[in-house]
């Protein structure tokens, strides 16, 4: 009874109302933002809590202990409890409720995790990453492109778990996308674990085709005329954002392959097949990123090139104009007294004629650089 009373206090869900609360406030405001705990209808960290029974919602009224005791005590249905970041003392009744384990407990709540699968007796504990495209007007050299979060999901045989980390990566669109397919939704917990797998690869592709397009933005500037005065910062920049794409998408191979080959007492045969295809949607996602690594790399060496061709090209007009000016320098030198008409002492047309030749010197060295491209 005291676990009850605290898990009535952690979930908002009291006797009074119950699941009838949450199906009114869904229907009453669809697709709801639930991107913060401050926007749960439900308060405190919990986002939903529905029990579903033939992919449909059991609107039989209760609370969590309540939802589950049905559901064990019938055998059929379950329980998806939604979690966006629980605290200790939140989390630490429903842990108990469903018999948690304390080390997959301690990884829902402090999060950082690596995308991975582990099987605690009849409970499987999934880490997946997810990653949104961080919209900005012009791509710098600090601009934020993929910001990054995480969903755990526990999955038994009579419940569904989820803990969101992060302000994005809402898990309200696919709830309802679910509950408008009942057939996939009775197929179990199993389902609902592919749904979410899917949902996160699906935003993965989604992210990789508009880090392309800021490739494409910066590919395109640095062979630009002036491609050489491109900011490297930009370049660097999308590496960075390129690898925390990359620590969220390649870790979650393993997991996706276990899910789809191993056999595992709570996803049933069938559902591994369509685990299958988010592996090959994976793969497609893994493919693109190691190419636009590959890209970026070309991109910067090409730039670097640029750079050392615009320096030698500085160079050269700086030598050819040091040749042109080191004529009349040369002769100043020689003849830099200019006393009674020299050169050669009293000789007349001697400065003119040193003038003349100055002239002719550097004209003709002029027209040999601009002929052999230096100026």
């Amino acid at each position: 009874m005291a676990m009850a009373g605290n898990l009535r206090k952690v979930t908002g869900l009291g006797r009074v109302g119950g699941l009838r609360r949450v199906a009114r406030l869904a229907r009453r405001r669809p697709r709801v933002d639930l991107s913060h705990p401050a926007r749960s209808p439900l308060g405190s960290s919990v986002v939903n809590c529905v029990t579903y029974r033939d992919g449909a919602r059991d609107v039989v009224g209760g609370d969590l202990v309540d939802a589950v005791r049905r559901v064990r005590k019938h055998g059929d249905g379950f329980v998806w409890l939604g979690l966006h970041e629980p605290t200790d003392q939140e989390f630490a009744g429903i842990a108990e409720l469903f018999d948690l384990h304390p080390l997959a407990v301690e990884d829902a709540i402090e999060a950082h995790q690596r995308p991975k699968l582990e099987r605690y007796d009849e409970t499987l504990f999934a880490v997946f990453k997810t990653v949104c495209y961080v919209e900005h007007e012009e791509l710098t050299a600090t601009s934020e492109v993929v910001n990054t979060g995480e969903i755990m999901v526990f999955v038994g045989r009579e419940f569904v778990i989820t803990v969101r980390h992060g302000r994005h990566g809402s898990l309200g669109p696919l709830r309802e996308e679910l509950e408008s397919a009942p057939q996939q939704l009775a197929q179990g917990p199993a389902a609902v674990l592919h749904a979410i797998a899917d949902h996160v690869v699906d935003d993965y592709l989604s992210v990789t085709d508009s880090v392309q397009a800021d490739i494409d933005l910066v590919e395109t500037a640095v062979f630009a005329e002036n491609g050489a005065r491109v900011d490297p910062g930009r370049i660097y920049q999308l590496k960075r954002e390129l690898l925390e794409l990359k620590r969220a998408v390649v870790p979650l191979s393993r997991p996706l392959e276990d899910l789809a080959t191993r056999q595992i007492r709570v996803v049933d045969p069938e559902i591994q097949a369509y685990f299958r295809d988010v592996s090959d949607h994976l793969l497609r996602a893994k493919e693109q990123i190691a190419a636009f690594d590959e890209l970026l790399n070309s991109i910067l060496q090409a730039h670097l090139a640029q750079v050392t061709v615009a320096q030698n090209e500085d160079m050269r007009k700086i030598t050819a104009w040091a040749a042109i000016i080191a004529v009349p320098t040369m002769v100043c030198g020689v003849y830099g007294m200019n006393f009674d008409h020299m050169p050669e002492l009293h000789w007349r047309l001697g400065y003119p004629l040193v003038i003349a030749v100055i002239s002719v010197a550097c004209l003709t060295l002029y027209r040999g650089f601009r002929r052999n491209g230096w100026l």
